[in-house]
């Protein structure tokens, strides 16, 4: 400890950088979560557990936690079953036109948090297509746990199918191929070699689903009913009836639960092991090009994918509807409503989200140099403070921003500045992440030889480092980008007359019955995600492909060069 802190003085670039970031981890991070933590036992100026008392006293926030528990177990069960499915099908049967679900898998991560719930009302709520055009249902009810188990399962398992579908193709054939030539049947190798092997998948996917579920604010607040969730009743008490206590201490239990979710995420799948892929050599698996099982598998990958797409189009449609389930003739007048009174809020969202991805792109891949790249005191804390937002629901840090930056020194409340923090530090865990397994794959020497030839360590940071996790520095842009624009649960306590949001539009429009207008914000808003999306790819490929490692063919030495044949190159070993 003493000798890093030595270390640390003797550098005070470094130094002066390390107090900078921790200090506005604790102003954004740390103190806002001390902030909610102190409030759930103040009422009037005086401790006490009434706040607490509350949540457990078997009343209406005792029934939003039960209920939040209720639903997050069904929608992860359905969603973790039909996202193996799919990853089972992709992994081991010849499926065409497989790209067609790479972007169906995409959707939920670029569209707002509640396209789904919105063509659900489309399709079976009152004047419903389906509901009342198609099968003549007056009346038809599509609110409450079962509207939310349909959608919140097609919105999260499609985010459950990109984690199995990387660990089912992972599994080495070997294993496989093992089980079958012992004489095990196709059905004995899946229950006895595959479905052990692809625990640690099933884990991460029923966890990752359980935690948003469990957060989900714009789902709930749409097609919830009269079936109240935690995340919701945290918004009602807070923002409704002003009870800031009963919301903070209901925001602490919802807290406790994610953090210890994903507590067991981490210790207890992780410390099993289930290598397949040992570096020796293997055939690669024999697909399933056909039979009856491919067709059935295929058959309903389709029709689910089919329902997914269904959903997804049926929103840019009622857009131009001029009143969805009364008259469905072509309009353009929703869109005018978003063009003219409601263009601040697209203006706002476009302005904050430019301003929070490069800096939360870039602040992540300095925290994440700091602490791969350096040894300094408190390197831990750093750490530990930086990835807690990764299990913090947007609510929690709604709420929590308002009671810590709502008074001197720190009054930021309506301003641009809290709502582009709180874009930052939702996006920054996983840019983080990102650049740590980036720097993970590089060579410490690299820089090291740039430090002795005389580099400062701005400058080996920028030219050298940098230029190497380029593609890990381009994805947390993307990232950063993609949150901000989409943000919901967060932002909702943030927003004011100074500065709105297209999500907070959109739910607002869609609580006061003009589904029509809700439809035009969430289709302008899923273009401009597809637009910012190609243009920031586009910026990735050019810049990551400018520069690369490779070694001398004379010396032998690695150097950072680019990919111009008569380029300089920088000697970087």
């Amino acid at each position: 400890m003493k000798e890093n802190i030595r270390k640390l003085v003797k550098q005070p670039l470094l130094l002066i950088l390390v107090v900078l970031i921790m200090l506005t981890l604790i102003i954004f991070i740390a103190f806002p979560m001390f902030q909610i933590f102190l409030s759930s036992f103040l009422s009037n100026g005086e401790i006490n557990w009434q706040g607490y008392e509350r949540v457990f006293a078997g009343g209406q926030l005792t029934s939003a936690l039960t209920n939040s528990l209720v639903l997050a177990i069904i929608v992860s069960i359905l969603s973790t079953a039909i996202a193996y499915f799919f990853a089972y099908t992709f992994a081991y049967i010849e499926v065409p036109f497989k790209k067609i679900f790479n972007g169906i898998a995409i959707l939920p991560v670029i569209s707002p948090p509640f396209v789904i719930a919105l063509s659900a009302i489309l399709l079976f709520g009152r004047g419903g297509f389906i509901s009342e055009t198609l099968l003549g249902i007056e009346n038809a009810n599509i609110y409450g746990l079962h509207g939310l188990i349909l959608v919140q399962t097609l919105t999260y398992f499609p985010v459950a199918f990109l984690v199995l579908a990387g660990l089912l193709r992972s599994i080495s054939p070997s294993l496989e191929e093992a089980s079958d030539n012992l004489g095990s049947t196709k059905w004995q190798t899946f229950k006895k070699v595959t479905l052990p092997l692809s625990v640690p998948g099933i884990g991460n996917a029923f966890l990752l689903v359980f935690i948003q579920s469990m957060a989900d604010f714009g789902n709930p607040m749409t097609i919830g009913g009269d079936y109240n969730t935690v995340a919701r009743e945290i918004y009602m008490q807070a923002v409704g009836s002003y009870n800031m206590q009963a919301g903070a201490a209901l925001a602490m239990v919802l807290l406790t639960v994610t953090v210890i979710l994903y507590a067991v995420q981490k210790f207890w799948v992780g410390k099993k092991s289930y290598v397949t892929v040992t570096g020796k050599p293997t055939s690669a698996r024999k697909m399933v090009s056909k039979g009856v099982f491919r067709r059935i598998m295929i058959g309903i990958c389709y029709g689910l994918s089919a329902t997914v797409i269904l959903f997804y189009i049926l929103v840019p449609i009622g857009s131009f509807i001029q009143l969805w389930g009364v008259n469905y003739s072509f309009t353009l007048d929703h869109y005018s409503y978003v063009f003219s009174i409601g263009q601040k809020a697209v203006v706002d969202t476009l302005q904050l989200s430019i301003i929070a991805t490069p800096i939360g792109g870039l602040f992540a891949m300095i925290l994440a140099f700091l602490i791969v790249r350096k040894r300094f005191a408190g390197k831990k804390l750093m750490e530990g403070i930086s990835m807690l937002s990764i299990a913090i629901p947007g609510t929690v840090i709604g709420i929590s921003y308002i009671l810590a930056f709502n008074q001197a020194p720190l009054a930021i409340t309506g301003t641009a500045l809290i709502i582009i923090a709180a874009f930052i530090v939702r996006a920054m865990p996983v840019g983080i992440r990102s650049g740590i397994t980036s720097l993970q794959q590089i060579d410490p020497s690299i820089e090291e030889a740039a430090t002795n030839l005389g580099a400062s360590g701005s400058k080996t940071f920028f030219s050298i480092v940098l230029p190497l996790i380029r593609p890990a520095f381009f994805s947390s842009l993307v990232y950063t980008f993609v949150k901000s624009m989409t943000a919901m649960s967060a932002v909702i306590f943030l927003v004011s007359a100074r500065y709105n949001l297209i999500t907070a539009s959109i739910l607002a429009q869609v609580e006061s019955g003009r589904i029509g207008v809700a439809s035009a914000y969430c289709t302008l808003l899923i273009i401009l995600m597809i637009a910012a999306m190609l243009v920031l790819n586009g910026l990735t490929a050019l810049f990551t492909g400018k520069w690369k490692l490779r070694k001398d063919k004379q010396t032998g030495a690695e150097i950072i060069s680019k990919d111009a044949a008569n380029a300089d190159s920088v000697n970087a070993a």
